[in-house]
């Protein structure tokens, strides 16, 4: 079983690293905003009680967003292991996660600021299907249409420069340092996220010593073989 953590400031790629892994290695892509999506879009009591909290103009109190998490671990739908997107975000929710859980690594994708900014500011979200787009690095054929459903390709409401620039100093100021808690116990392995996705991909393998396990055989791959021999 291989339980991962992977880090980086938003932009960095990270949650297309988390889903090239899981394909590979059958583990479990656990991005902890997309829970706090569901649990919104399917109107649960943790929904009624998030939302009461930030109409009052309050963040999200760590002791929620742990309770969300481990939530989401106790399912165990992760039986060859996971990788853990998007948590923690402060010392407060590192410790909190070191003292219920055990994992193999953190994976540190690291971008220098200037870099984020020009992607994020490039992302473009189909407005019809929701697929992403990058107009650095994943064009549509026809330009600001939906490769799939011929939507148009607007940008995310939340990626302006001044909003962009928030969350990076947010970031900065509460998520990096808590890689230095990480680092005491030998668990990080930083990766150069500049790099073209697949090849970050393969640096992310080669320093976590991984190998793609042998796919079974298909019952008629198995059946061709029986009657060959």
């Amino acid at each position: 079983m291989q339980k991962f953590i992977i880090m980086g400031v938003q932009g960095c790629g990270k949650g297309t690293q988390a889903k090239m892994l899981c394909q590979d290695f059958d583990l479990v892509h656990i991005c902890v905003g997309d829970v706090f999506r569901w649990h919104i879009q399917s109107h649960t009591k943790m929904a009624a009680r998030i939302n009461r909290i930030m109409a009052a103009g309050n963040l999200v109190p760590d002791d929620i967003v742990e309770e969300v998490v481990k939530a989401r671990l106790d399912l165990h739908d992760w039986n060859f292991g996971f990788v853990l997107d998007g948590f923690p975000r402060n010392h407060h929710q590192a410790e909190f996660f070191l003292e219920s859980y055990d994992i193999d690594a953190v994976i540190h994708i690291d971008v220098p600021d200037e870099v984020v900014i020009e992607r994020l500011q490039n992302r473009r979200l189909c407005s019809r299907c929701g697929l992403d787009y990058n107009l650095i690095y994943c064009r549509p054929a026809a330009n600001l249409v939906c490769d799939v459903c011929k939507g148009a390709l607007i940008a995310r409401f939340d990626d302006t420069p001044e909003a962009v620039r928030s969350r990076m100093r947010d970031y900065h100021g509460k998520t990096a340092p808590i890689l230095d808690l990480f680092r005491k116990k030998e668990l990080v392995i930083s990766i150069d996220g500049t790099a073209p996705p697949p090849d970050i991909q393969t640096e992310i393998r080669r320093k976590l010593s991984l190998k793609v396990p042998p796919k079974s055989p298909s019952k008629a791959q198995a059946m061709a073989a029986a009657a060959a021999g």
